[in-house]
């Protein structure tokens, strides 16, 4: 397959399977083109190249009609998180200019709040329309055009709003080369070969919401390789190993939340390890937060060599570790891939050497802006081109990075550094502990005091015992890295792919100090 690009294999191979959708239905790749085309030439109608459309699907084959649209429709795609408030989809639909909207019927009372709030009339949904809100069916848009590919053809691009750690969020924009859309989209599809990853050798399985910037890329390079993708719409253990078996899934793509929750599972049920067969697993994939050595030696063990692991950030990467070389170095994050740079400044830019802990910086081939914020993209980067999302790291003598954590989660108490992931990772490990949250909280004493918040596993929130766990702790913690205070909490607030909401915990403690969860 020399053009890796699911247009053109799909033109030349409909009868392929290109999705499994929740329901189980399979979509071929004819069809998938077909659809593909005709919203591309609605989208050709509607927008001007360069302008901006954005989604608020969950996870259903819609998201690669629009998306594979948009890729050849030269014009960006804006990927909503779709548990956002209205007036917070408002500000991106606003922020991003968008043309459009187009979201499922789950989120339609809020989208159109949200369109209402932005001045946006262009709205659609998919599958059964809502008796109000003035939306238009998706699988109308463009039914009624050829399914032909689009007259004017170019490659687009996604722009995802990042969180950040203060104010608005910011979309994170890069140019759209002027070029047709195969060999962009061949060259994101080679990306995957950092993984070991080939055309037509698998399967990929979606695993997170399709809103966030790695699952979407993923899946869509995984789509122009020839890789069919079946999609999950809510993630279980059972229900995920379930598939890998049935499907016989080659690759995918977690957080290590979902690492440990099917460590959990299999604490709870130890027949799990030998009810499904997962010997097509080949390249398993994580990133997105730290993942505890511990836990991962015990994937290992049950899955066999297949975890890789990679750092990035929604405005580039990074670096990129495989099984055999993780397990000689337990706790790296890896190397740089061909066309990134990692290094390491202190606060006064000055660059560190090996084994010093500062803030990591990437410089990668093909550069970003944030959206209409020229003042925070140019204080995210330097001026040799390296850029820093705020990650505090270290790189050793051969190269390889270790992350310690972000720079806006570290604690200073008593004038010591101390990093919140180290000690979560330490955390988790404990049979009573389901999940937890490490942070800062002010000390009258010691300007901050580590905190801890736990979901308890095996026990009530009642009958939990916080001192029982730091003790525990302090056998493999220096003292000072130990909380001393600890709350239990029924559930922590993490979004379905596993992200912690770990401002939710600790906002509380700092505006109105002394306030327990």
């Amino acid at each position: 397959m020399s053009d890796q690009a699911f247009w053109r294999w799909a033109a030349e191979d409909p009868e392929r399977l290109a999705l499994v959708a929740p329901d189980g239905s399979e979509v071929r790749a004819g069809a998938l083109l077909s659809r593909c085309n005709q919203v591309a030439r609605a989208l050709e109608a509607l927008c001007e190249p360069g302008d901006v459309v954005a989604m608020a699907f969950t996870n259903e084959p819609a998201v690669y009609e629009l998306a594979l649209a948009v890729f050849q429709a030269g014009i960006y795609l804006v990927p909503v998180n779709w548990h956002l408030t209205a007036p917070e989809i408002a500000y991106i639909l606003k922020d991003c200019g968008a043309k459009a909207l187009f979201c499922s019927p789950t989120m339609a009372p809020i989208c159109a709040a949200a369109c209402d709030e932005a001045g946006l009339a262009e709205r659609y949904c998919s599958g059964e329309l809502p008796a109000s809100g003035g939306f238009a069916r998706f699988a109308g848009f463009g039914a009624d055009l050829p399914v032909a590919p689009p007259e004017r053809r170019g490659a687009g691009g996604i722009m995802n709003y990042t969180s950040g750690t203060t104010g608005q969020p910011k979309g994170v924009r890069r140019t759209l080369p002027p070029a047709p859309p195969e060999p962009v989209a061949s060259a994101y599809a080679r990306f995957l070969q950092v993984f070991r990853i080939t055309p037509g050798d698998g399967v990929h399985i979606v695993v997170s919401p399709l809103y966030h910037t790695a699952v979407l890329y993923f899946s869509l390079n995984n789509l122009h390789l020839g890789n069919p993708l079946v999609i999950m719409d809510k993630w279980t253990p059972d229900a995920f190993l379930e598939r890998v078996e049935r499907h016989g899934v080659t690759n995918s793509h977690m957080v290590p939340t979902q690492l440990v929750r099917l460590l959990n599972q299999l604490g709870e049920d130890p027949g799990l390890r030998d009810r499904y067969d997962l010997s097509s697993m080949k390249h398993m994939i994580h990133s997105a937060a730290p993942c505890p050595v511990p836990v991962k030696h015990a994937i290992i063990q049950w899955w066999g060599p297949v975890l890789w692991e990679y750092y990035a950030a929604t405005e580039g990467g990074g670096t990129v570790v495989s099984p055999e070389e993780w397990l000689k170095r337990p706790g790296t994050v890896g190397r740089p891939w061909q066309t990134a740079e990692i290094a390491i400044f202190d606060e006064d830019g000055d660059r560190l050497g090996a084994d010093e802990p500062g803030l990591v910086y990437i410089k990668m081939a093909q550069g970003f802006e944030y959206h209409r914020d020229k003042a925070k993209t140019e204080q995210a980067h330097r001026t040799d081109g390296y850029f820093t999302v705020g990650d505090i790291g270290y790189l050793d003598e051969e190269g390889y990075l270790f992350l310690c954590d972000r720079k806006a989660d570290m604690i200073i108490s008593g004038g010591v550094n101390i990093y919140p992931a180290e000690i979560e990772s330490v955390f988790i490990t404990h049979p009573n502990v389901a999940d937890v949250a490490v942070f800062g909280v002010p000390d009258a004493d010691w300007g901050e005091r580590v905190h801890a918040v736990i979901e308890p596993q095996g026990v009530s929130v009642e009958a939990a015992d916080g001192e029982a766990i730091v003790a525990w702790a302090r056998e493999r913690l220096a003292r000072y890295k130990c909380p001393r205070t600890v709350d239990f909490i029924a559930e922590m607030p993490r979004d379905p792919n596993g992200k912690l909401s770990k401002r939710k915990l600790r906002d509380p403690f700092w505006t109105d100090t002394g306030r327990a969860i």
